[in-house]
């Protein structure tokens, strides 16, 4: 069970679509469940993306910040929660792969900051009482500023990196930021260019934990909903999405190991598990 958080870089690293493939592939044992949280400050994509606009603005993160202010936020969070167990957003009896649209605008972030502090403590709930498993996505962007919380309070922290020229440059600053932040950062690295993994360990000075194919027909079912073809679950994309869950948790749980951090809920912070 952890809490991983996952970031990006400029240079279309692909956080979001990577971020879905792990949620669909995530090793689960009976009971559990995973949850992924969309924590862009600039903004969802899975809502008019893999959802394909189906569910409209019903759920994410705005109706979060409108619960907070009620006191009603522990509620309000199981609700927003759409199972894509199967794939096409419907809530059937598993429920066992959930996610947390984020903010259909960019503006809507401005009144977040509580509620980023909100959710790292829901999470470590979750993870701590239920045993279920959390991704976080936070773009480009949320590992930084207020969000940036979900970062620190999380188990490991990855930074989604294409092996090209472009993205290894924009990302070295990211990662020597998020390090100053978190401490030990990781990479989720996107196989798209020329650059082997142990060359971009070397550039980057942090170990590439796993290791995506570039694979763009396969991702746009993720990132824009395109029609699924035969035996999606079986390509190479996915197949490679389900052992980099593993060794994603086993960093993890490596990481808290060494660390062995024991976060405290604040005294009335309670966690309402799913009904």
């Amino acid at each position: 069970m952890a809490v991983i958080a996952l970031a990006g870089c400029s240079g279309a690293p692909g956080v979001t679509t990577s971020a879905l493939a792990l949620l669909l592939s995530w090793p689960l044992e009976a009971g559990r469940r995973m949850i992924l949280a969309e924590c862009d400050p600039d903004g969802g994509a899975v809502l008019h993306g893999l959802l394909q606009g189906t569910l409209g603005d019903r759920y994410g993160l705005r109706n979060l910040s409108v619960a907070a202010r009620k006191g009603e936020f522990s509620d309000a969070f199981w609700r927003q929660l759409i199972d894509v167990s199967s794939g096409n957003g419907q809530h059937d009896s598993a429920r066992d792969r959930l996610l947390l649209p984020g903010v259909t605008d960019p503006a809507q972030a401005a009144s977040l900051t509580q509620v980023w502090k909100m959710l790292a403590q829901m999470f470590r709930g979750i993870e701590a009482e239920s045993g279920h498993d959390v991704l976080i996505d936070l773009g480009r962007r949320g590992a930084f500023g207020p969000s940036g919380v979900l970062a620190e309070q999380a188990d490991a922290a990855f930074v989604v990196v294409r092996n090209t020229l472009r993205c290894l440059q924009a990302a070295e600053g990211r990662v020597r930021a998020l390090e100053e932040r978190v401490g030990d950062v990781s990479v989720l690295m996107i196989n798209e260019g020329p650059y082997p993994a142990g060359e971009v360990q070397r550039v980057l000075q942090v170990p590439v934990i796993a290791t995506l194919p570039y694979a763009p027909e396969d991702a746009r079912v993720l990132s824009d909903g395109a029609e699924q073809p035969r035996r999606f679950t079986r390509s190479a994309l996915m197949k490679a999405a389900r052992t980099s869950s593993t060794l994603i948790l086993q960093r993890a749980a490596m990481r808290r190991a060494r660390l062995d951090p024991r976060v405290a809920r604040p005294a009335g912070t309670e966690v309402t598990r799913a009904r």
